[in-house]
């Protein structure tokens, strides 16, 4: 049974700083690439930060860039997302997603809240 579990979000005041984690269970994580996507209430969602499964080079939307970090642990099955400098605009829900060109797996998601 594929698994896809993120922890870590909350509410921050902006500048602040939060770590979201995604444990996986079910597929061979190394194979698959992991990306970090949010949404907004009333906005689509929009894929924030990428890290791949063969080079493990990231690559982050430009609205994150500088400020989330992106890594994965294959001994732990667990892709991290490092958020600092938070911003009211970083608000959603996030998810982490498992991509291969065979599948595509979703989880159920993490409230971020960045509010004064």
């Amino acid at each position: 049974q594929v698994q896809l579990v993120e922890s870590g979000g909350g509410l921050v005041q902006p500048g602040g700083s939060l770590r979201l984690s995604c444990a996986a269970s079910g597929f061979i994580f190394s194979m698959y690439d992991m990306r970090w996507y949010r949404q907004a209430p009333g906005k689509e969602r929009e894929l924030v930060a990428v890290i791949t499964s063969a080079s493990g080079m990231p690559n982050y939307a430009d609205s994150v860039k500088g400020r989330f970090t992106i890594s994965r642990d294959t001994a732990k099955n667990t892709v991290y997302l490092q958020m600092n400098s938070l911003k009211l605009e970083d608000t959603a829900v996030y998810y982490c997603n498992a991509y291969s060109r065979w599948n595509n797996y979703w989880g159920q998601g993490t409230q971020v809240t960045v509010s004064s």
